[in-house]
């Protein structure tokens, strides 16, 4: 019979979360699981997955990067990595093909905002960053400028004006990418009125 450590190198062979296939594969039936869960050393996060719990407990960003791999960190997510507000959004703002199925994103315990997108425009500017110690893609700083332009008008104004004027004073900013995004995402006379004028 395997031991609790046994389980736990189980779950490591998977990052931390296994599906309900993997479990029966891995021989955890039912039975043992629920004695897991109840022993705390297990937690069911969405219907299907469970996540192993331990003194090093696994990040969100650990969690989206598992049951996510093809999601892209967007919109206030992306504008908190940057350093471009200092408000710490609640939800994980991802952007995803509009083709994926809309409860694929609905887990139990942390609250995940995805963004369908259209196939030609989801990979313009996907870039990679580190939270946490996880690798997760994200928008690059250009790819999330123009995302903020063309959602201008459903923007609080204070948002979008700190986000703007740090990505103007950010020394890692590409004026000419930012227009080549701009022109395939039908954002350039935004692009050249409200920020042109500072590049």
């Amino acid at each position: 019979m395997n031991t609790q450590i046994d389980y736990e190198k189980i779950f490591e062979k998977y990052n931390g979360i296994m599906r309900t296939c993997e479990l029966t594969k891995e021989g955890i039936f039912y039975q043992r699981l629920q004695v897991l869960i109840e022993e705390g050393s297990v937690e069911k996060i969405k219907y299907g997955y469970y996540q192993w719990q331990d003194e090093k407990a696994f990040t969100e960003a650990s969690v989206i990067a598992s049951l996510f791999p093809e999601a892209i960190l967007c919109n206030s997510s992306a504008i908190m990595y940057y350093g471009y507000t200092d408000r710490v959004p609640g939800i994980w703002h991802v952007a995803v093909d509009n083709k994926s199925a809309r409860n694929k994103y609905k887990v139990d315990f942390q609250k995940i905002k995805p963004h369908f997108i259209e196939p030609h425009r989801l990979e313009i500017g996907v870039s990679e960053c580190e939270i946490d110690g996880i690798k997760l893609r994200i928008y690059d700083r250009e790819r999330l400028i123009c995302d903020c332009l063309r959602h201008v008008n459903t923007m609080e104004g204070e948002v979008f004006n700190t986000v703007i004027q740090r990505y103007v004073q950010d020394k890692n900013k590409n004026a000419t990418r930012l227009m080549e995004y701009a022109v395939k995402l039908g954002v350039e006379k935004k692009a050249r009125r409200i920020i042109g004028i500072w590049l």
